[in-house]
């Protein structure tokens, strides 16, 4: 297996145009907290990323139901 030497040049350029297209939100929780909504998470199939952001959009969806 060959060694991992970092980004192509190719790649760096395609990271930089998809990070172009999103935005960073910080959380702050505890260390306990982190861990479980990563379980959580692993268990759904899903990364931490992927299950924060359905868990607001199903909340935005509730929320805006009730209106």
């Amino acid at each position: 297996m060959a060694a991992y030497k970092g980004f192509t040049e190719a790649q760096a350029k395609a990271h930089k145009k998809y990070m172009e297209t999103v935005a960073t939100i910080q959380i702050r929780t505890t260390a306990d907290r982190r861990e479980l909504i990563k379980a959580h998470a692993e268990a759904q199939g899903e990364s931490v990323n992927v299950f924060i952001n359905r868990a607001i959009a199903e909340t935005m969806e509730r929320d805006d139901e009730r209106k």
